[in-house]
């Protein structure tokens, strides 16, 4: 069984229809075998996604709104409910083959969260899981880091959101993964300052190779 990890370090502000089209192309090729288990990590700029079954009215803001915020939303065929991308913040695409690794789905959650959780505690903030809840959040219960999956025929991909330093304002155009009392935090909030994000990257790519045990190549 392979357990070579390539790591794809995208530079700049990816628009999310470039970021989902590359996801889909990379979907095609590990489900063929043409590539190994990938890793995409990458910015969006401003957008508001949901997830295939989400409610719409998780997204508060009129169009107009969004408009002025320059924010476009998209239905996707990740689970969960509404969430926010931008500048500041790291996105990570895990693409494997999860029947390659003899991973089901709850596990695959259970390490992405720990995957957040040690990277958090890399830059000496402490993350946590909260029953019944996904994603991870901080000792005050501010929620940090956000998950979102598509696992079909076995490849997964869509994945997880960390907050490293984004402006925040932007989660007040949604109910947060459907959390109407919940705070968002960011690592620059304990951190000053905060680390860069090619630096975060580097982390989140060493840590994720170690939490699922594969080897970058």
């Amino acid at each position: 069984m392979s357990r070579s990890l390539k790591v794809v370090h995208i530079s700049g502000l990816t628009p999310y229809d470039q970021g989902h089209q590359l996801q889909r192309e990379t979907v095609d090729a590990v489900k063929a075998g043409n590539a190994p288990h990938t890793l995409l990590l990458l910015e969006h700029t401003p957008v508001v996604t949901l997830g295939k079954n989400a409610d719409a009215r998780g997204v508060l803001a009129s169009p107009e709104r969004l408009a002025q915020f320059n924010v476009t939303v998209h239905r996707i065929e990740r689970g969960g409910q509404a969430t926010y991308h931008c500048p500041g913040q790291l996105v990570g695409y895990p693409i494997m083959d999860l029947h390659q690794l003899k991973l089901g789905a709850a596990r695959y959650v259970h390490l992405l969260e720990e995957v957040l959780i040690r990277i958090c505690s890399h830059f000496d903030v402490t993350a946590r899981r909260i029953d019944g809840l996904t994603g991870i959040f901080t000792e005050q219960g501010a929620k940090i880091g956000a998950l979102g999956i598509r696992i079909s025929r076995g490849i997964s991909w869509h994945g997880f959101a960390l907050n490293i330093s984004p402006d925040l304002s932007g989660y007040n155009l949604i109910v947060p993964c459907g959390l109407t009392d919940t705070p968002m935090a960011r690592i620059g909030d304990f951190t000053d300052p905060p680390p860069s994000m090619t630096a975060v990257k580097q982390v989140a790519a060493q840590i994720f190779a170690e939490v699922f045990q594969l080897q970058i190549s």
